[in-house]
């Protein structure tokens, strides 16, 4: 098997390892989703006992017919995809407040497991069943099913619909596209402490516009009809409600008209807790609910002149019932708690993991490849958990605390300094990121060259390997994110990935330093890292200089030879966005605005009308079912280069989602593009696969 395909078998070496923990509050015992192989996509539940450091196989999702080939619902689908989860078997669970029970949906029908004794009940519920979750006592279960919240009794009995619409574009209990996909919230209800109510979305899809997709490698299969809303067009209307068992129904009220995003909800034993946010995004609100009349009362506000940045754990409150919440502060991200700022100046906030009792578990940056955890807490201060370099992400009670880690060595998942057992494969590659600082702007970068290169020994062609969006970091200390970069470099190509303007992890100046302008800062600092990597390492041939990046990645690379064809040579354009009036609300008008308002700021980062400046080779990929970055970008690009005489090739990938990037032989086909394109051929020293 070649590295490209070991590594789409492996989900880039992810099987095997231990995810989506859970820890019992009394401490006993941890709970955690593995497959049993480095290539095994089927998720299991397990157990962990804390006192004795043994592991217990808890539900074994191929005993219940949940096969890497099982059908999969389309809920259950979307939702995966949502979270960019290519896995099959369990894909999630909820507990109980004390981790007796735990609950899933498996190939659309609801199971109950008893965490002590290991038996698993399939419960008499409607299928196809899909965000099961249990309430904190343990009685009742909710889930959705063709878009109605539903609930049963944990014995089984009691079954019934809780809330529902006749309409099929009503849903309730799930998040809505822009939520799911902009926001990074996949919830749609949330219980009560005490099970007696739920807090539950309903999203009236009805004002959205109907795109289709269709796979033309199968015709015989009908076009998907996606509610997708475009930047400027109308948004689901999305509001909140008190559900009782007891059939009681209440809806949340708050100047809806104002801000028509919902971007976190929950419920403590404090209450119900929202935040909103306005359409332009300026504008963010924590909303306390009375959860017997309805009514918000405003606790916190965060405005900024461009945008407000949602940060992932917040709102939350401590045991006291003090808000754990963020500010921008000049150019730092920092926690609050009560309405005090209890970080430093220069520690960005990344995101807060729990808030258990008074102390709050956060993660953050003080050197943006690299990010690290600590706890607050009135009693302790703040404390510093992680030291080494690397990515860390965790959990924490008063009794337990799981650290999950991924550096240059690997990744790891450890219980109170105890490493979970991982059945990972081993790569046959062991990725060498020089994680550097270029230029002026001091860009975070990593430059990869191929195994055994000697430095001064031959001129190599470089390949930027960038990302660029908001959406995340590429430059970090975890060889996890260079499977492909380094695979690239071993094939004959000094690589380099360069995070310029906007990406996160640098602060609030940082992330909002392009402003309107989604091309020219962008492009600016990938030619300036380029550069700069040139300067510090003499190796680097720019007369043959290639991009490739997927989303928008490949929207920066298709950028890259249409407007500075003098630097960039040849690309490979994955799934890129051309056309920013053709993305999705959320994302687009945060930082450009509302279209009606700003539309030279749409113009200007479109690449529709630079077709016919292409001069270099360039090659565009598109997943012909992506329900993100819909088809219609890349062949909308194809139809002007082809109006203008400007040659082209594109590569549709059937049946493939924006997942697209792990199709087999896609890298193989990329390199075979490139090396043709800059006038190479494979080093005879050098292995292909």
């Amino acid at each position: 098997m070649t590295f490209p395909d070991l590594v789409a078998e492996t989900q880039g070496f992810s099987l095997g390892r231990a995810r989506h923990v859970r820890i019992a509050p009394d401490g006993s015992r941890v709970l955690f989703l593995r497959s049993k192989g480095g290539t095994d996509r089927v998720h299991h539940l397990w157990s962990y006992d804390v006192a004795t450091r043994t592991e217990t196989l808890l539900v074994d999702a191929a005993a219940l017919d949940a096969g890497p080939g099982a059908p999969m619902s389309e809920q259950e689908r979307a939702r995966r995809e949502r979270m960019r989860d290519r896995s099959a078997g369990i894909g999630s669970f909820g507990t109980d407040a004390g981790v007796h029970t735990a609950v899933f949906a498996l190939n659309g029908s609801l199971f109950a497991a008893d965490v002590a004794t290991g038996e698993v009940t399939a419960l008499d519920a409607e299928e196809p069943a899909a965000e099961a979750r249990i309430d904190p006592t343990g009685r009742t279960i909710a889930y959705v099913c063709d878009g109605a919240l539903h609930v049963i009794g944990r014995d089984g009995a009691g079954r019934r619909v809780l809330a529902g619409d006749e309409s099929p574009e009503v849903t309730w209990g799930l998040p809505e596209h822009e939520a799911a996909e902009s926001m990074g919230r996949y919830e749609g209800y949330w219980w009560a402490p005490d099970g007696t109510r739920l807090l539950a979305a309903r999203v009236d899809n009805e004002p959205v516009q109907i795109w289709h997709i269709a796979d033309p490698a199968h015709p015989e299969k009908p076009a998907v009809a996606l509610r997708y809303p475009a930047a400027g067009t109308p948004n689901a209307d999305v509001t909140l409600h008190i559900l009782g068992l007891d059939g009681g129904r209440v809806e949340v009220e708050w100047d809806r008209a104002e801000f028509e995003y919902v971007t976190r909800a929950g419920w403590d034993e404090h209450g119900p807790l929202i935040a909103v946010q306005n359409r332009r995004q300026t504008v963010m609100r924590v909303l306390e609910v009375e959860p017997k009349s309805g009514a918000t009362e405003r606790t916190a506000e965060n405005t900024d002149p461009h945008w407000t940045t949602i940060v992932d754990g917040v709102p939350a409150r401590t045991g006291s019932g003090q808000l754990v919440w963020s500010v921008d502060d000049g150019d730092t991200r920092r926690l609050t708690v009560g309405g005090e700022p209890v970080t430093p100046p220069g520690l960005q906030l990344d995101e807060v993991l729990s808030a258990d009792g008074d102390t709050v578990l956060f993660a953050g940056r003080e050197e943006p490849t690299e990010r690290q955890l600590w706890t607050w807490s009135r009693a302790g201060g703040l404390v510093r958990l992680t030291t080494t370099p690397g990515v860390h992400s965790g959990r924490r009670t008063e009794r337990v605390t799981v650290i999950e880690t991924a550096d240059l060595d690997g990744a790891r998942v450890t219980v109170d300094g105890h490493e979970l057992r991982s059945v990972a494969a081993e790569p046959p590659i062991r990725p060498r990121p020089q994680i550097v600082t270029l230029g002026e702007r001091e860009l975070r970068a990593a430059v990869l060259f191929p195994t055994g290169h000697e430095p001064g020994s031959v001129r190599l062609p470089v390949l930027m390997d960038p990302y660029g969006g908001s959406a995340g970091q590429k430059a970090e200390v975890a060889r996890n994110r260079y499977w492909a970069s380094q695979w690239f470099a071993d094939q004959g190509f000094a690589v380099v990935v360069a995070d310029g303007r906007g990406t996160p992890g640098r602060g609030p100046r940082w992330e909002r330093a392009r402003g309107g302008d989604h091309a020219a800062t962008r492009l600016t600092d990938q030619v300036d890292a380029l550069h700069a990597a040139a300067e510090r390492f003499g190796d680097l041939d720019l007369t043959k200089v290639a991009i490739r990046g997927w989303s928008a990645g490949g929207y920066l690379a298709a950028l890259a030879v249409l407007r500075r064809p003098d630097v960039f040579h040849a690309a490979v354009a994955g799934a890129p966005v051309t056309d920013l009036l053709l993305y999705s609300s959320h994302w687009q008008e945060r930082t450009l605005g509302l279209p009606d308002e700003n539309p030279e700021a749409y113009a200007r980062g479109s690449l529709i009308a630079d077709a016919p400046n292409l001069r270099r080779p360039l090659l565009l990929v598109h997943g012909m079912v992506d329900d993100n970055v819909l088809p219609v970008h890349s062949m909308k690009l194809s139809a002007a280069l082809l109006a203008a005489g400007r040659p082209h090739a594109v590569l549709p990938l059937s049946g493939a989602s924006h997942m697209g990037a792990v199709a087999k032989n896609l890298w193989r086909f990329e390199l075979d593009f490139l090396r043709t394109s800059l006038g190479l051929s494979a080093p005879a020293d050098r292995p292909t696969g």
